[in-house]
């Protein structure tokens, strides 16, 4: 088991061991003890969701306002989606940059996504099932957006589907840039 940090700091993609045989496989998905030992971080899991997406479908990017804020570890135990996770905090060596990872049931990577942090993915297949553990509820009135096809973030989702037709939620296709969002005072300060 281990965590490889993505290029935005706070962030990190978890890949377990997995264990083989006649009968399929076993792995463990998320283990506290573990995120506390190397990462050195609690993550106190007070809510988990379960999105279900066609193929070509672009959730997010989303995040919560700081504080509370809300920490997400990401993983998708059907089909596969491109985790992206986005920099808007203010102040941060890679403000407006992303990082991104692939998960997928057969690969049973996981992302975790520390507060502050954007996220966004787009689902590769039909009947993808991502769930994320996160360590506060969901607070709609502390709840942010930016539009995932922002030009100036410039996340090639196209790369990832050819195709180009998107399912976008019209709260997603309508949310601010980057740009706008950051004059709009919604952004939370990077925290060294």
């Amino acid at each position: 088991m281990s965590f490889t940090p993505l290029r935005i700091q706070g962030s990190w993609v978890f890949e377990p061991t997995k264990f083989d045989d006649s009968r399929g496989s076993f792995h463990e998905a998320f283990k506290l003890t573990q995120v506390s030992a190397i990462l050195g971080r609690s993550f106190d899991v007070k809510q988990v969701n379960q999105s279900v997406s066609e193929a070509g479908v672009i959730r997010g990017i989303h995040w919560a306002e700081s504080p509370p804020g809300q920490a997400k570890y990401v993983s998708c135990s059907r089909g596969s989606i491109w985790d992206v996770v986005v920099d808007i905090r203010l102040g941060s060596p890679t403000f407006g940059k992303w990082d991104a990872a692939l998960l997928s049931a057969e690969n049973s990577k996981s992302v975790l996504i520390e507060k502050g942090l954007g996220h966004v993915f787009l689902a590769l297949e039909e009947g993808t099932v991502v769930n994320y553990l996160c360590d506060e509820p969901y607070n709609p009135s502390v709840e942010h957006g930016i539009n995932p096809l922002d030009i100036d973030l410039a996340i090639p989702f196209v790369s990832m589907w050819k195709s180009g037709n998107f399912l976008i939620s019209p709260k997603d296709s309508e949310a601010p840039s980057l740009i706008q969002a950051t004059s709009m005072g919604i952004l939370t300060k990077f925290k060294y």
